[in-house]
Parts: structure tokens; sequence; C-alpha cells
């Protein structure tokens, strides 16, 4: 497996990955699958100033990625980033979704610009939230039953890490 920086010509393979979760699964709000236009306008936001976006190939194939975006738009937030790691379903408990964290940690950690990372996590994915603390992460909190999707409310646990 292979990590290197995210590419417009990665982006049906990445939409895939991310429109899937968006459709079946609860780890994002988000409610209406991303078009190839908007996932344009999202990966131009990224590979700029402290906000990298990495993809996991496998013989040539996108198996997973993730990112460091912008965590809120207030200025005073530019250097917290806010981590999110997606990984295609057949290729989940490769050890995919753990590599592509520590490279992404690894960056942050080299980017002076960079001073905290934020995961935001639906609550009941324990896989993600064991992932953060072993690789580091500390909860710093939870919000209850914010988002609506598929009928539920769902909360989310917050996990920092200062680099």
């Amino acid at each position: 497996m292979d990590l290197r920086k995210a590419m417009v010509n990665d982006l049906p393979e990445m939409l895939d990955i991310y429109n899937y979760e968006v459709e079946n699964t609860n780890v994002t709000f988000t409610l209406i699958p991303m078009s190839m236009e908007d996932g344009k306008r999202w990966l131009f936001d990224h590979n700029i100033r402290n906000h990298p976006m990495i993809v996991a190939e496998e013989g040539g194939v996108v198996i997973g990625y993730g990112s460091l975006s912008a965590y809120r738009s207030h200025e005073a937030y530019d250097s917290t980033v806010e981590l999110s790691v997606y990984v295609h379903r057949d290729h989940r408990k490769d050890g995919v979704g753990r590599k592509i964290m520590e490279e992404l940690i690894r960056l942050a950690k080299a980017d002076d610009k960079t001073h905290a990372i934020v995961s935001v996590i639906t609550a009941d994915n324990e896989v993600s939230i064991r992932l953060h603390e072993k690789l580091g992460f500390s909860c710093s909190g939870t919000l209850h039953e914010c988002g609506l999707k598929f009928g539920k409310y769902h909360s989310v646990v917050n996990y920092e890490m200062i680099v």
C-alpha cells in the first residue's frame, strides 16, 4: 500500500468511498451524496496551507483517504485542523485507516502552522474511538444527540491531539 497526495483523477474512487458512507452509515452526518463538482471544490480546499489530503493506493486503486481540514472558519482557529479518514468497505481491518492517520499526524507535526488536531466521531463508532486513543488522542467531550440521520438522533465525541 502506498500513501500519496490526493489528485483530481482520484475523485471518482474517493467519492465512491465517501458516498457509500453518506448513504449507508452514520459515520458522516452528510445526508446528500457529494457530486463530482462538489468533490473538486473539496479537493481544491486541500493540499494548501496546513490542509493535506492523501490517498492510500493498492495496485493502482484508491482504497482509502484522509485529510486535515479547516476546523472552523474564524482565523483564530487556523492552527487547528480536523482529521477525517475513510476506508473502502472491502479494506477495513487491514490497517489502512491507521496508516493514513499516522501519516496525517506526521504531516501535522512537521508543519509549524499546525498546533492541534481534532476529530469529531459518531459516539457509537467504537473502532474509530479505539484507534484515536491508541494513537494518542484524548477525548475532549460529547455532544449528545446533535445529528439526525436515518430517523435517529446520534451523539458525537470529540477527540484532540496537541502536536
